[in-house]
């Protein structure tokens, strides 16, 4: 839907809205009273079923109840389903990772309008101190981006980083500031709380999830729903890092000669201090 919604006339765009939103509800009530609550007529949820290459609606909402089914499911549960699937040998497990994650890129291309991706690198690119707040399964996504963001300035920090409390990177925060979060289900306490402290005190925020149910919504000032489907028992975080090194990739852009200089300072003092393996 995402890949197609700008080629989608007034009225299906409200219902391919409307499904967004609420997925649940898609899965679980009769199209009559989903027309009721949406206050759209059910063909229009029929045709955008057309629309999206659907015999019919029913098709459409099997495919959500998949969805779902897939993302509300404890991981044991998803790793319970990978070790019984049986799908043909010629559709191997590579084969349709590959297809999932490729479709979740697309589909996030797809959402995306340049101006919103162009907006968040500026205000990154112009912040003061930019914070980085992933934790659990984000983790390791939020340390891979400070990394590369630290070639181009020391401005941008990890939140509670080696041993350091939320509380004291956050601490004098302002508009002049922002900060990155990453969190997916089961959302971290800390980067939902980090996120509405950092909102409160006027930083901007951006928030990275993969579920409108999330917590921080509210606190961010622009959101990136990413897509995650994926026959894995966890999470998919390809896409995510295909946003944030695009997102790294335009503010260095805009990062000017500075940061080319401090690029090449970084590499040389790594050499020197013997960090990378030198032929």
């Amino acid at each position: 839907m995402a890949a197609q919604y700008g080629t989608l006339s007034t009225r299906l765009r409200e219902a391919g809205d409307y499904i967004a939103d609420n997925p649940v509800n898609i899965a679980t009530r009769s199209l009559r009273t989903l027309a009721a609550d949406s206050k759209l007529a059910p063909a229009t949820f029929t045709r955008l079923a057309h629309a999206l290459g659907y015999e019919n609606f029913e098709e459409l909402r099997e495919v959500m109840r998949d969805q779902i089914g897939r993302r509300v499911l404890p991981f044991a549960d998803r790793a319970d389903r990978l070790q019984k699937d049986v799908s043909a040998p010629d559709k191997g497990f590579l084969n349709r990772y590959a297809a999932a994650s490729q479709a979740n890129i697309a589909a996030l291309a797809g959402m995306i309008e340049p101006g919103r991706l162009e907006a968040v690198a500026d205000r990154l690119a112009k912040a003061r101190r930019v914070v980085l707040l992933g934790a659990l399964g984000s983790t390791g996504i939020a340390e891979y981006t400070a990394y590369i963001a630290n070639f181009l300035g020391d401005n941008w920090e990890l939140a509670a980083r080696s041993g350091a409390s939320l509380g004291s990177t956050l601490a004098g925060l302002d508009e002049r500031d922002a900060v990155l979060v990453i969190t997916k289900p089961p959302f971290a306490r800390s980067s939902i709380r980090g996120a509405i402290h950092a909102h409160e005190q006027g930083a901007h925020v951006t928030l990275i999830t993969d579920s409108r149910s999330c917590p921080a919504l509210h606190a961010a000032d622009e959101v990136f729903i990413v897509p995650t489907d994926s026959p894995h028992f966890y999470t998919s975080y390809v896409a995510t890092l295909f946003l944030l090194e695009a997102i790294l990739a335009l503010v260095a852009k805009r990062a000017g000669p500075r940061a080319t200089e401090r690029i090449a300072e970084v590499e040389r003092r790594n050499r020197l201090l013997e960090e990378v393996y030198a032929r």
